[in-house]
């Protein structure tokens, strides 16, 4: 069953039960409170009925003192002096009293005779004044709801019956009225589910043939224009997969970006190598001079394709390893960068930070650290001045004396495999940069480069202000020389 089916009847389930349950909670109310209606009519007329009795009674005793009830009377009720029916309109009460010994009595009304129960002969024999039960009988074709009320001292009881064929046609209209509405509501609710869920799957639906067809073919097509909508868990769902692909798509046009420089890059070196392959064939043909710089071309060659293989991967686990963050302070990695390059080099590294701690991963930071020194030095030759590194408030700047930066090189010396007309002599990938610029933005910040004053390069990168630690210490200079 679809998900789109399952709403429809979830909703036209809940619309159900609360339709029923309403109804049935107005049927019961009406009813009670339309039969507590006729209660309170026939114990009216009750009321009245014995008022009426005890009246005659006691005119009765007035005209003949002395004398008692069963004297002057023989009937059971005497004093009730009540005209005949007119005949048998609905709605007329039926009258009867009922005997100490249980015989009914008719006094009124449409029927000849009620039926007595147990309960009425019961109250009629021993029952206390103004005990009463209330029962509905069928009498004559006809359904009423009958009032028994004990007299009290043994004079038996009145019986006051009305009619409620009418009043069970309006409630059975009223259930079927119900009953109705009842299904009208289901099968609203059900189609309001349905709509809802088309519009909720649809979104739904779309995730999962982009779903299908990644897991299928591998193909990811990615449209970011089109809209999503919703702020709902679907809409969130729909706005966090349309992200995720686009990071699948800018990564895996990144992956090819890399794959086809990394096979520029290469074919270089290994070019070079087959060709002095060949020429080997042929080393006993050589001058021990050739065989020299035969042999020097090899290992230099080799040295620049070991080189790269390691930046490449250096730089395609710059994106992708996670490694644990912690405070670090950056005067710290700056020194431990520039000792490894004076190490390298032998070129002086002066360090002017202002002591702040940022959070992050100290090893990436080391190493985007370590690359801009390694670059500054491949380029200032001259070695008079000492490379300097600036630090404050999370931005880290290295300064050159070199030949600097022309200005449309700027905006590109980031860029993988990108080299300068002046850098093409020098060694190098062309990945030193661009690992900088990885590291840079995984700590939420970015790389810049620029022309130092005086002449040389400004090269370097910052890291987010929100990942700077209140743990600032004071400003420090140092020189790295071991």
């Amino acid at each position: 069953m679809s998900l789109r089916s399952r709403f429809a009847l979830a909703f036209a389930a809940v619309g159900a039960v609360v339709a029923v349950t309403v109804g049935a909670l107005s049927y019961l109310t009406a009813s009670d409170r339309v039969f507590a209606e006729v209660d309170r009519t026939l114990r009216s007329t009750t009321v009245a009925l014995t008022r009426g009795m005890e009246k005659r009674q006691e005119q009765s005793q007035e005209q003949a003192p002395g004398a008692g009830l069963a004297a002057r009377s023989p009937a059971p009720f005497p004093g009730l002096d009540l005209p005949a029916p007119e005949g048998g309109e609905e709605g007329q009460p039926v009258l009867q009293a009922v005997a100490r010994d249980g015989m009914p009595i008719r006094l009124s009304g449409p029927l000849e005779k009620l039926p007595v129960s147990d309960a009425a002969r019961a109250l009629a024999a021993s029952g206390r004044a103004g005990q009463s039960v209330t029962t509905e009988i069928d009498a004559g074709g006809h359904s009423y709801r009958l009032l028994t009320t004990a007299l009290g001292e043994s004079r038996g009881a009145l019986q006051v019956a009305v009619q409620v064929d009418q009043t069970r046609h309006v409630l059975a209209g009223m259930a079927r009225q119900i009953a109705v509405v009842t299904v009208a509501v289901m099968l609203v609710a059900a189609a309001a589910g349905r709509l809802l869920a088309g519009r909720i799957t649809r979104r739904l639906a779309r995730l999962a043939e982009v779903a299908e067809a990644v897991s299928t073919d591998g193909r990811v097509t990615y449209d970011a224009t089109q809209p999503v909508g919703g702020r709902d868990e679907v809409g969130r769902l729909s706005t966090s997969f349309n992200r995720m692909l686009g990071r699948i798509v800018a990564a895996r046009e990144a992956q090819e970006r890399l794959v086809h420089d990394a096979a520029h890059e290469l074919r270089t070196p290994l070019t070079s190598l087959l060709a002095n392959a060949t020429v080997l064939h042929r080393v006993t043909e050589l001058s021990p001079g050739s065989r020299d710089r035969l042999l020097h071309d090899v290992q230099d060659e080799t040295r620049e394709l070991a080189h790269l293989v390691d930046e490449l991967v250096e730089l395609a686990l710059a994106g992708g390893h996670e490694e644990t963050e912690e405070p670090v302070e950056l005067a710290e990695v700056a020194r431990r960068a520039a000792r490894r390059v004076y190490r390298r080099t032998g070129r002086l590294v002066h360090v002017d930070a202002d002591g702040c701690v940022v959070r992050g991963s100290s090893q990436g930071l080391e190493r985007a650290v370590g690359n801009l020194l390694e670059n500054a030095a491949k380029f200032d030759t001259d070695g008079g001045e000492p490379i300097e590194v600036h630090i404050r408030r999370g931005a880290v700047t290295v300064r050159d004396r070199g030949p600097g930066i022309a200005a449309e090189d700027t905006s590109r010396v980031f860029d993988r495999f990108y080299r300068a007309d002046s850098a093409r002599g020098l060694p190098g990938s062309g990945l030193g940069l661009a690992i900088v610029h990885d590291i840079a933005e995984a700590h939420g910040g970015a790389v810049s480069a620029g022309t130092r004053p005086g002449g040389g390069a400004a090269v370097g990168f910052t890291v987010s202000r929100s990942r700077l630690l209140p743990a600032c210490g004071p400003r420090t200079k140092a020189a790295a020389t071991d």
